[in-house]
């Protein structure tokens, strides 16, 4: 009898009770009467997709968004159930719920979930500073933030990620080293540092000849602090932006850097399953009427695997491995050697065990540095 293979689900929840400026995923405030019949539609994807799944034992599920927390306890435990019902779901399988401050800090909705089997809470935190968060259009206040840790411990969560962003409207490298110190003093045992990016289309991008962003130099700087600071403290970097205590590394985001299964529900979400990449349609409307539309659909060639292996592995920690790329992608890993070598008299690569891997300093050109693996690897 063959192993059952690892899987990851995950499930967008498109709700929140405000746009945030920055934001361009797939979300909508003010549609508080579509969120029953959502809960629907996904448990009916979840039914239909099930049979697809019964040679693969899920180990991850993700509940992102949107706020999928403002979704209510009720709901998301229904949820979770029908997934516990339908798929073969590992005992210690990582259960992450995606959270903002101001919808997260009632205990007992929190027990709720604990209860219901979420053992991971992410919580959107972005910023120590309250006029930095109004300036983003967060609709949380820091201590709000303390508040959701305090009643997230209460209510037996262990494992807790806080998000934050940098290079933000005025920001000072001060005020981020105080949100970094703020943020360790809670003890969470993840932390996500994202540089902000404005996105076409968001009403910060409309803005931007009229905000104070940090050049080039200044937001390597503030990431090259949070490396400093979060180390100190105990957070070790896995993956660009991503820090994390011994054993507490989002098993399921390292899915997607590792290139392995899984499957996506709701509309904007996308899968990789069985060698073909595809997403839905952002269309709640449609969704909820049971007309999910692919937006995109894509079998995964051998060479496009190989590329995304390189991209995806130097983004993390353990970086790309010599052996891998000989044995599983059929590809002399001597062209790449000696790029490597170079960005090591630079500082900005060193030597593993197993291969080659990008230092923080070389996190901040990886752009360059991986363009130049992938041209190698297209003359090799």
């Amino acid at each position: 009898m063959k192993p059952f293979l690892p899987l990851g689900l995950y499930i967008h929840v498109p709700f929140c009770a405000a746009k945030c400026a920055y934001c361009d995923f797939y979300s909508l405030p003010r549609s508080e009467d579509k969120m029953d019949r959502y809960t629907q539609a996904l448990c009916r994807h979840l039914e239909e997709t099930a049979p697809h799944a019964a040679s693969h034992t899920v180990d991850t599920v993700y509940f992102g968004g949107g706020t999928p927390s403002y979704l209510g306890a009720k709901r998301l435990a229904e949820l979770l159930t029908t997934v516990k019902r339908l798929y073969r779901v590992a005992p210690e399988a990582e259960i992450t719920l995606e959270a903002n401050p101001d919808s997260a800090a009632d205990p007992h909705a929190l027990r709720q979930l604990r209860h219901a089997g979420f053992n991971r809470l992410s919580l959107g935190v972005q910023s120590g500073d309250d006029g930095l968060l109004r300036a983003i259009g967060r609709i949380h206040t820091w201590s709000q933030a303390v508040e959701a840790v305090e009643a997230a411990r209460l209510a037996a969560f262990e494992n807790i990620s806080l998000d934050l962003m940098y290079g933000l409207p005025g920001q000072t490298a001060a005020q981020w080293r105080d949100t970094l110190d703020k943020v360790v003093a809670l003890s969470p045992e993840h932390i996500s540092c994202y540089g902000l990016k404005l996105e076409e289309g968001t009403p910060l991008y409309r803005q931007r000849e009229t905000l104070t962003l940090p050049d080039d130099d200044a937001q390597a700087d503030l990431y090259l602090t949070a490396v400093t600071r979060l180390h100190r403290a105990g957070y070790e970097p896995y993956e660009i932006s991503n820090f994390a205590k011994t054993g507490c590394r989002s098993r399921h985001n390292l899915k997607y850097w590792r290139m392995e299964e899984y499957l996506g529900f709701g509309p904007g979400a996308h899968s990789d399953f069985g060698g073909v990449r595809y997403a839905y349609e952002r269309d709640l409307d449609g969704y909820v009427a049971g007309k999910a539309a692919l937006s995109e659909k894509t079998e995964i060639s051998p060479s496009e695997r190989r590329r995304e292996y390189a991209m995806l592995s130097l983004r993390t920690a353990e970086g790309i491995s010599r052996q891998k790329m000989e044995s599983a992608f059929h590809r002399s890993f001597a062209p790449l050697e000696s790029i490597f070598k170079r960005c090591a008299q630079s500082g900005l690569a060193e030597a593993t065990g197993e291969g080659w891997r990008l230092t923080p300093e070389g996190f901040l050109v990886s752009n360059q540095i991986i363009g130049a693996v992938l041209e190698a690897m297209e003359k090799n």
